[in-house]
């Protein structure tokens, strides 16, 4: 009986258009989640023969899963762009889902799961297990778009010292912005003060952080909010790159900005490995 209701609240569809070579998608049981969870790959042909491969993260935003940075977004092809380019070195891409819990999890330990610990660990582990090169010395860098932006940068601040660079477009800089967007209750997730604010979790590092890169179009709901957290950081002399382009919350913008985000995680790949170099 057709009672004028949509069947479903959202819908996520790829992009047909956007070519899928390269890509593999891999299914695992995670222990941190308690149910099996889905990640897309690419590696490309440059990796080949490398050691300790760095490993790119891309966290996905809201009613989004693990193949939307590739589908939607086109993020392998602009990695192969720049690492033929030479402005990125050779780097697996890990687009792993959020743990998918209702409309999104906010990469937040919660009761019964753990979308934390299934990023900073299980993820990376499963990198080292199936990808050539990958090791357990492999740089991780994290970037993602709003809700992944949120994960992103809080986890730099939780795991400065795991984490070589981050980088957010579009962020969520609170855990309350996100209300207006999941239909589900936030009971059950962690309060602790990094759990909830990108501001907090940075100021509240026990460690140096790594170098952070924050980017919001012009039109976005958030820039406000993304605004803000950039004069929040400058106050607290948390040294950060900023920018501002043309665009909204959606996948134009954020294809777009993908670039500037996998440049930034270039430089510090080659600062990382000349620091190695001189150690």
């Amino acid at each position: 009986m057709n009672t004028g209701q949509p069947t479903f609240r959202t819908i996520e569809q790829s992009d047909s258009a956007i070519a899928t070579t390269g890509l593999e998608f891999v299914t695992v049981k995670s222990r941190a989640l308690g149910r099996r969870v889905d990640v897309t790959l690419f590696v490309p042909p440059a990796t080949r023969g490398a050691t300790d491969l760095p490993m790119v993260m891309l966290l996905h935003g809201v009613f989004g899963s693990h193949w939307a940075w590739a589908l939607k977004g086109a993020a392998h092809l602009t990695a192969a762009r720049l690492i033929a380019e030479g402005a990125l070195p050779p780097v697996a891409l890990l687009m792993p889902s959020d743990g998918l819990w209702g409309d999104g999890s906010g990469y937040v330990a919660q009761a019964g799961q753990d979308a934390e610990r299934w990023i900073m660990d299980e993820v990376p582990a499963l990198a080292c297990e199936v990808i050539e090169g990958c090791t357990t010395r492999s740089p991780l860098l994290l970037a993602g778009l709003s809700m992944g932006g949120f994960g992103a940068l809080r986890l730099a601040g939780k795991y400065p010292r795991r984490i070589t660079a981050a980088a957010a477009l579009s962020t969520v800089t609170d855990v309350a912005q996100l209300d207006g967007l999941i239909e589900e209750s936030r009971t059950g997730w962690s309060d602790a003060p990094a759990d909830r604010s990108i501001l907090a979790a940075l100021v509240g590092a026990t460690d140096v952080l790594p170098p952070i890169r924050l980017a919001c179009g012009r039109d976005d709901p958030y820039l406000d909010a993304n605004r803000t957290l950039h004069r929040a950081l400058q106050q607290a002399g948390i040294t950060h790159q900023y920018a501002e382009g043309e665009g909204g919350h959606d996948w134009p913008y954020w294809a777009a900005a993908l670039d500037g985000t996998l440049r930034f995680f270039g430089q510090m790949l080659h600062a990382h490995t000349e620091e190695g170099n001189d150690a």
